[in-house]
């Protein structure tokens, strides 16, 4: 991709509501928050970049996540995106405010919304004992943005953290799940369990493919709060605040790229859209971004 949607001297010209949404993340997780995306604002336009050539963004270190989501922000602006959604909560606790703080300089009309804080809120407002369980990568955890949204929309508040270092990769592996993985998603539910927390965020956007196996370890009472319905709703938020939702009666298109293998990413990634992915562009980064 080029930066043709920008003019000669480097500006960005005026964002439209025909402009794409635009979506990222490590992998094919994140097409779980394009789906509720796709069934709640299904008149937008999407371009999703799957930055599969460094997952897992959980085994990363800070600095590199906030080096990927700025050349993924970059790349998207290039595409003419009029809001940037990161969909994976990795990048989301990394890097979301320093893309906020990039995008005042690079493209100050762009939103970008993260998956964290709308996850943290919808656990808050779904837990009644105030003891809240949350299964995430271990760059999430040790980032601690977890516990800062939490005590943030509620300081009474308990957290119990858990650290699951390989249950994305098993995922985004394929299916079926064999013993292998559900001996390892069981562990990983052990200390919420006895916690006994009444409410799991799943802090990664490919933990709700395995959401049946969780409910059943975790407990029927208790509730599993994914990011993609909140995400979708402050998506339409930010764009009817800026007069940029699209209009149109039909519905949108979506479009795919990712940055390395094209027929990996296609063939796992329909699982997780439930929805044809089509054709799937291989693409390089860094996109260099006129100014």
């Amino acid at each position: 991709m080029t930066s043709a949607n920008f003019a000669t001297d480097g500006s960005r010209p005026a964002l439209a509501p025909s402009d794409p949404i635009g979506v990222f993340d490590s992998g094919v997780g994140g097409l779980t928050i394009l789906h509720e995306l796709l069934v709640s604002l299904p008149a937008e336009d999407y371009v999703y970049v799957g930055d599969t050539v460094h997952f897992p963004y959980g085994d990363r270190t800070q600095d590199e996540l906030r080096q990927f989501s700025l050349e993924l922000t970059d790349h998207l602006l290039a595409v003419g995106a009029k809001l940037i959604v990161v969909a994976c909560n990795s990048a989301s606790a990394a890097a979301l405010e320093t893309l906020e703080q990039h995008l005042v300089e690079a493209a100050p009309d762009v939103a970008v919304i993260g998956v964290l804080r709308p996850a943290a809120q919808l656990a808050v407002v779904s837990s009644h004992s105030g003891r809240i369980g949350l299964l995430a990568t271990p760059a999430t955890v040790a980032n601690g943005a977890y516990e800062r949204a939490i005590a943030a929309a509620d300081s009474h508040v308990q957290l119990e953290s858990v650290a699951c270092a390989d249950l994305a990769r098993m995922i985004q592996s394929g299916f079926p799940f064999d013993e292998r993985v559900v001996e390892t998603v069981r562990g990983y539910c052990a200390p919420l369990r006895a916690a006994a927390v009444d409410t799991v965020i799943l802090g990664s956007t490919h933990y709700p493919l395995c959401a049946a196996m969780l409910q059943r370890m975790l407990g029927r009472d208790v509730k599993l709060v994914s990011a993609g319905a909140g995400v979708a709703r402050s998506v339409e938020r930010a764009l009817a605040a800026r007069d940029l939702l699209n209009p149109q009666k039909t519905e949108g298109t979506y479009r795919f790229q990712c940055t390395d293998d094209a027929a990996s990413f296609k063939a796992v990634g329909t699982r997780f859209l439930q929805m044809p992915l089509g054709d799937v562009e291989q693409v390089r980064m860094p996109v260099a971004v006129a100014r």
